[in-house]
């Protein structure tokens, strides 16, 4: 019987490192996803300069 608690302890031993790396998986997510924002809003003025400059001289090639 004891077996049966030993097998257990293992099981949830294992499990442990998984929790904690999926855990750590969510914060690094988190991080990046505000990092995205923030090149996001700061590419956004130069966006429209460039699409303002590529609009003036008329998209013209070559």
């Amino acid at each position: 019987m004891i077996w049966i608690y030993v097998a257990v302890g293992v099981g949830v031993a294992g499990l442990v490192p998984l929790v904690v790396l999926g855990a750590r998986v969510l914060v690094a997510m988190r991080g990046l996803a505000r990092e995205i924002d923030r090149a996001t809003t700061r590419l956004e003025p130069v966006q429209g300069r460039l699409s303002a400059a590529i609009g003036a001289s008329g998209g013209r090639e070559g």
